[in-house]
């Protein structure tokens, strides 16, 4: 949709587009309430602000809706098309990358009690594997500040997808 459809939508429609992006209530909340917007950048630069106060229980509360990675995104709902796409590149892992990456998760919700969560768009599996050995020799309050990082980049791709400036592709 574009910027300006976007800033017009009733309230609760523009709150359903945003919570495809981070599922954050009071964030959902904040960014329809400035709008109008204008742009695509005044709409991501207030998001991506925002997102940078983030507590934990908003982003265990947003992991509650995502997928392991690796794992096949259940529904038919806005968000599981969203990750369906955005972990495509899982569907060509080799086997045991993908046996690698499942127990990571296992080791990762063992350490931090939620689920590893990175911007798989644009990343091989060997790229997310890497990303998920490193990140399980964090200390809880560096991987959750990576956590909520990684979630920001979600939002904010799914945010740039979702609205564009002019006419939509």
């Amino acid at each position: 949709m574009r910027i300006a459809e976007f800033d017009a939508l009733p309230a609760r429609d523009a709150e359903a587009v945003v919570s495809v992006w981070a599922a954050i209530p009071a964030w959902v909340t904040d960014v329809v309430a400035h709008r109008p917007y204008g742009t695509v950048e005044a709409l991501a630069d207030h998001a991506a602000r925002t997102a940078g106060a983030w507590s934990r229980a908003d982003l265990d509360a947003a992991l509650a809706h995502h997928p392991r990675i690796g794992e096949k995104p259940h529904g038919a709902g806005a968000e599981a098309a969203a990750s369906r796409t955005e972990q495509a590149a899982m569907a060509t892992a080799d086997d045991d990358v993908t046996a690698a990456i499942a127990q990571g998760n296992r080791d990762y919700e063992q350490r931090f009690g939620r689920v590893f969560l990175i911007r798989a768009a644009g990343r091989t599996p060997a790229e997310i594997l890497a990303a998920l050995t490193r990140r399980l020799a964090h200390d809880p309050e560096t991987e959750e500040r990576e956590a909520a990082a990684q979630l920001a980049e979600i939002a904010l791709l799914r945010l740039r997808t979702a609205v564009t400036e002019g006419d939509p592709a």
